[in-house]
């Protein structure tokens, strides 16, 4: 998975389904930013339960995505580090690590 870069990727975040879309597809900007008077519920139109998110919503939900897309890439790395210096300590070389495992 990619790292999030745009509000969209919050929004899909926040609810299922096409619950939002844009005035202009090519300008995805907050300010073109609509919510759908209708959503499908299965084979049913329903009204739309969910609410336009403020833009500060909006940005902050998207830099915590951010943030937490950055802690996972160090924690796993922290992870593998960790395992590899265990598998050192219990006498295997590098290159016997490097071989089974890749790390």
């Amino acid at each position: 998975m990619a790292r999030p870069n745009h509000i969209e990727d919050y929004l899909k975040k926040l609810h299922s389904g096409q619950w939002f879309g844009w005035n202009d597809s090519k300008n995805k900007i907050y300010a073109n930013l609509i919510i759908h008077p209708q959503i499908t519920n299965g084979e049913t139109m329903v009204n739309n339960p969910h609410t336009k998110p403020t833009e500060q919503e909006c940005i902050d939900g998207l830099a915590q995505l951010q943030a937490d897309y950055d802690q996972a890439i160090i924690d796993r790395e922290n992870k593998k580090a960790s395992a590899k210096q265990k598998l050192q300590d219990l006498g295997l070389t590098v290159d016997e690590i490097k071989e089974a495992f890749g790390i």
